[in-house]
């Protein structure tokens, strides 16, 4: 069994956190080939798409995390599962990757490119907007601030591409800095930028609810620093024990049929209030901090799911 890992350069984990970090090492523990690859490395000649893999082993240990074992170039075939999680932004590069790797039947692929390039992860969620905070999505300043208003003169903005709280602002209605805010999250009003109504409960965490085959696996809720808007852990976060709701339940419910056709397998929603917020799909975090507080190891719960599903499509390849 090998599998693949298509992901940021392995040299810059956060063994502590990193969720994709913890998939490797739970592979390893089962005697499972880990290979490392990177969507600069993918290439395609003769019909089969290949790439550089690094087939590494991996250690809890910051700054000697790794050490590679060999360093070929292979066909994806080679691969059982390739699991996609490349951080975003989602830009040009990363849609003709998922492009790529559509020409390359055989592995199992969590998540599918197809749902990668459907699934913004910022709008996403307004498929369902009764889940969701009031929100507009729009590139022009007045618009925008008309919106503000609407919403008590609190809203919060957010780049459509960015990961890990990266470009969130909070404006209010009276800041003297309001306009500069809305001109630099759109660029002068070039590009379009996602804004919700302010929700209070911020101020209690962000919960980051793992979803994988569209149920919930486990909880964290991120709770922001002192005098800090956004609470994901890259931020400065700091994680804290969170039960897995009636209401968590049920926005899965609703969730689940769409990323089962999107072949979504492994997502993280985040739920402020009882209000979903965003859909993670290209690289979810928070196995990390939920196996601490629960005692469990929720890597193993994916890689599980990963072994069942690729066993069913290698059983239906045979004819069985």
């Amino acid at each position: 069994m090998r599998i693949g890992f298509l992901m940021d350069p392995l040299e810059d984990v956060r063994v502590d956190h990193d969720s994709t970090f913890a998939l490797m090492l739970e592979c390893q523990r089962r005697g499972i080939q880990v290979r490392e690859l990177r969507q600069e490395w993918l290439w395609l000649a003769g019909g089969k798409v290949r790439s550089r893999m690094r087939t590494v082993s991996v250690q809890r240990k910051a700054g000697s995390h790794f050490r590679v074992v060999t360093d070929v170039d292979a066909p994806l075939s080679d691969l059982d599962v390739i699991f996609l999680r490349k951080d975003p932004p989602v830009d040009v590069e990363f849609l003709r990757a998922t492009q790529l790797l559509e020409l390359a039947p055989g592995p199992l692929w969590i998540n599918y490119p197809a749902g990668l390039r459907a699934a913004n992860e910022k709008l996403f969620a307004l498929r369902f907007p009764d889940l969701v905070p009031p929100t507009l999505v729009a590139r022009e300043i007045a618009q925008l601030r008309r919106f503000i208003d609407e919403q008590g003169g609190d809203g919060v903005i957010k780049p459509l591409d960015g990961c890990g709280g990266q470009g969130v602002v909070r404006v209010r209605r009276g800041d003297p800095n309001a306009s500069a805010l809305l001109e630099m999250a759109t660029e002068g009003g070039r590009i379009p930028v996602m804004a919700q109504a302010y929700l209070p409960a911020v101020r209690e965490g962000d919960k980051r609810v793992v979803v994988l085959g569209g149920e919930p696996i486990g909880a964290v809720l991120r709770v922001p620093p002192p005098g800090e808007l956004r609470a994901n852990f890259a931020t400065g976060g700091s994680p804290a024990a969170a039960p897995i709701t009636a209401r968590d339940r049920e926005i899965c419910r609703r969730l689940a049929p769409h990323l089962d056709a999107l072949g979504l397998w492994l997502v993280g929603i985040d739920v402020i209030g009882s209000k979903l917020t965003e859909v993670n799909v290209t690289s979810p975090t928070g196995l990390v901090e939920i196996d601490a507080l629960i005692g469990e190891s929720l890597e193993a719960k994916v890689i599980d799911f990963a072994l069942r599903r690729a066993g069913l499509r290698r059983a239906r390849a045979a004819g069985m």
